[in-house]
């Protein structure tokens, strides 16, 4: 006997009430909870289950030493900064989530990603909810993709997906976007918190008991995190962000998570005409429209996962007007801004109380680094003082609250990048310097607190 009943979940977290409330008590977000029908009944197959036939999950414990391991290589992609960001590589039997504003072109790239795949003798199968048949070969014209191994299904039934997965048996599918695909038995509407953890939940079980590498679309909000519960992003390996402004051509595509690599690594592209494209030096970009003589800018080593990326950061120290001083930050912690100030007015004696600063990371990177406090901290300076750095300084190290440079790591990487653009000092931590010698033709400042910095970058 099948009964129904209704319950009210957050579309937000995923919380569950039997009553509809204003405010959910999860996530504190007003206006969420929406209306869904539960079935109750007889047990139905899950989508965990691993017990169908043909399946190659283990039923059974196993001691870990008798378990036996496949060396299958990574499949790779013609797109090196993808291949960096997947840890190396597609991993078979994977599941791959990739979130982005609408138009950023995540469609495009793995459309791109699918003709390489296929061009490489791989069964490719792409799945699109939201276009037909004729749209997605639209796009494949515009962007020069053909392919016999490419092939291409506008469906967003979930048991007519699984049954075209298990005629076609493919390497690779791609599912764009989650939030269209639906599940019959599942009453809730398309993209609800339901809808999703069921549908992620199914398409897990087919990539893991069938070794297929499958990629996930998924629609974002507007704070920026991807739209359904937080379920999902726990559910899948992989999780990426595909960032950029759609009035800029550059995009970026950053890992959160990761679990066959690095979550910090970071990939850049750039958008044409004829799909898009990597950018091998992405450091020459971001510091292409450095202005050179002016106030406030210093130029860091950054490393994303396992490359140094220079970038410009740009500060802005103005009187206030208001009472309480303003400290705005883009691309870096907001948190970090005061701190620095702190420590610059108790350690060098610069009255920055009553000044408004604004601080940026040119380009549209966001950086968590500590090793770019002593940058920022220059920054400042430079534009309390209106005094203009040198613009063939690259300046690296962390700040402590005492006004102590401390040493960074990886910075041999840091330096040759900065090398390798033309620069010729670099200052550094003085406790860096120790056990190698830098690359000819650049000079090795090291310091060890903020005031020696700040002599060594302004001639304070």
């Amino acid at each position: 006997m099948v009964k129904r009943k209704t319950k009210f979940i957050c579309q937000e977290c995923g919380y569950e009430s039997p009553k509809w409330m204003g405010k959910c008590p999860g996530c504190g977000q007003w206006n969420k909870m929406v209306e869904e029908v539960e079935i109750t009944g007889p047990a139905r197959r899950g989508a965990f289950a691993h017990t169908q036939p043909g399946s190659n999950l283990l039923t059974k414990p196993m001691k870990i030493n008798a378990i036996e391991m496949e060396n299958e290589p990574r499949i790779l992609t013609d797109l090196n900064e993808l291949n960096r960001v997947l840890g190396g590589g597609v991993v078979k039997g994977s599941l791959v989530l990739i979130g982005g504003d609408p138009g950023i072109g995540k469609s495009t790239l793995l459309l791109q990603v699918s003709s390489q795949l296929a061009n490489k003798g791989n069964s490719v199968l792409y799945i699109s909810g939201e276009e037909s048949l004729r749209q997605t070969k639209l796009r494949a014209e515009r962007l020069g993709i053909s392919s016999e191994n490419l092939l291409v299904f506008s469906e967003t039934n979930l048991e007519e997906i699984s049954r075209t997965i298990d005629s076609e048996n493919p390497s690779f599918v791609i599912i764009d976007s989650i939030q269209t695909v639906f599940h019959p038995e599942v009453t809730s509407a398309p993209g609800s918190v339901s809808q999703v953890r069921e549908c992620t939940a199914e398409l897990m079980r087919i990539g893991k008991t069938k070794g297929i590498a499958i990629f996930i679309v998924g629609h974002v909000t507007k704070e920026g995190s991807i739209a359904g519960p937080r379920l999902l992003e726990h559910m899948v390996d992989t999780v990426l962000y595909f960032e950029g402004e759609r009035h800029h051509t550059y995009r970026i595509l950053r890992a959160v998570k990761n679990r066959f690599g690095s979550t910090n690594e970071m990939g850049i592209f750039e958008m044409k005409e004829f799909g898009l494209e990597e950018v091998e030096n992405p450091s020459e970009i971001f510091l292409e429209e450095r202005s050179r003589g002016a106030a406030g800018s210093t130029v860091v080593a950054s490393m994303e996962g396992t490359r140094p990326v220079l970038v410009e950061i740009q500060a802005l120290i103005s009187p206030t007007s208001f009472g309480n001083p303003r400290r705005m930050a883009t691309g870096i912690d907001h948190n970090r801004v005061p701190l620095l100030m702190a420590v610059l007015e108790k350690r060098v004696g610069m009255l920055l109380a009553n000044q408004d600063a604004y601080l940026k990371v040119a380009g549209g990177v966001k950086l968590d680094e500590p090793a770019i406090d002593l940058a920022i901290a220059v920054s400042i300076a430079s534009s309390f003082r209106d005094r203009p750095t040198r613009p063939t300084d690259c300046i690296i190290g962390e700040v402590g609250l005492t006004g102590e440079v401390r040493r960074v790591s990886r910075i041999e990487q840091r330096v040759q990048e900065a090398a390798k653009l033309g620069f010729e000092r670099v200052i550094l931590p003085a406790n860096n310097l120790s056990g190698w010698t830098g690359p000819k033709g650049i000079k090795l400042i090291g310091v060890s607190s903020v005031s020696e910095a700040l002599q060594a970058a302004l001639g304070e």
